[in-house]
């Protein structure tokens, strides 16, 4: 997995096959990554490498992710639901998502045009650090393994991923990794998964690498 940020930036997160090819998502959305990176430093949050993935902290706690998927790159902000957003600029990763908001971009013109806003947000999302709210969670309509519990409380790139699927596709997924009566077994389901959930895929969807021919 990639640990620095530069390298993200150059050959991605290093969790798929497609890293360091030309077909990373990175690269697609290389000239808005380095924006946001460098609106995010502005306003001095301190970078990190997390889960592949460019994580920017405060005081050691973390405030919001930078991050390529396959139709946009995203600014995430772990605290989200927190934040002041009258606009209503940010978005739910998914329907089920309690705390985690982004914004999206499929172009480096809405990064420039809304820079303003997104500093104020960093700001905010400083501030509730500061002041040490957190979310109140309510219960999961879904009974979610503790060993996935556990794979998401190490990485969030995952849980927004899983998030941002259908109920249906969570669902599915769900029940699979909790059939096993082992934790091991459910473990290993939930590594065997991680491919295909980070790339948006169910459960029983074949995997989609490029491989379509233009008409």
């Amino acid at each position: 997995m990639n640990k620095t940020v530069e390298n993200y930036l150059l050959e991605g997160c290093g969790r798929c096959p497609l890293g360091g090819t030309p077909d990373c998502k990175v690269h697609k959305w290389i000239q808005e990554l380095k924006l946001l990176r460098k609106i995010v430093l502005e306003c001095g949050l301190t970078e990190e490498c997390k889960w592949g993935i460019p994580c920017y902290t405060f005081q050691n706690s973390n405030v919001l992710l930078v991050s390529a998927f396959k139709d946009y790159c995203a600014i995430s902000f772990f605290k989200g639901s927190l934040l002041n957003d009258t606009e209503e600029i940010l978005e739910k990763p998914g329907k089920n998502s309690q705390a985690t908001r982004l914004i999206k971009f499929k172009n480096i013109e809405k990064v420039k045009e809304i820079e303003a806003e997104i500093k104020t947000f960093i700001y905010e999302a400083i501030e509730v650090e500061k002041a040490g709210l957190k979310v109140n969670f309510k219960k999961n309509p879904e009974p979610i393994p503790e060993e996935l519990k556990k794979k998401f409380a190490g990485d969030q790139m995952l849980k927004s991923a899983f998030e941002a699927l259908t109920p249906g596709r969570q669902r599915g997924y769900i029940i699979h990794f909790s059939a096993p009566k082992q934790s091991k077994t459910r473990e290993s389901r939930i590594e065997k998964s991680v491919g295909k959930i980070l790339n948006g895929e169910g459960l029983h969807d074949k995997y989609t690498r490029k491989n379509k021919t233009s008409p």
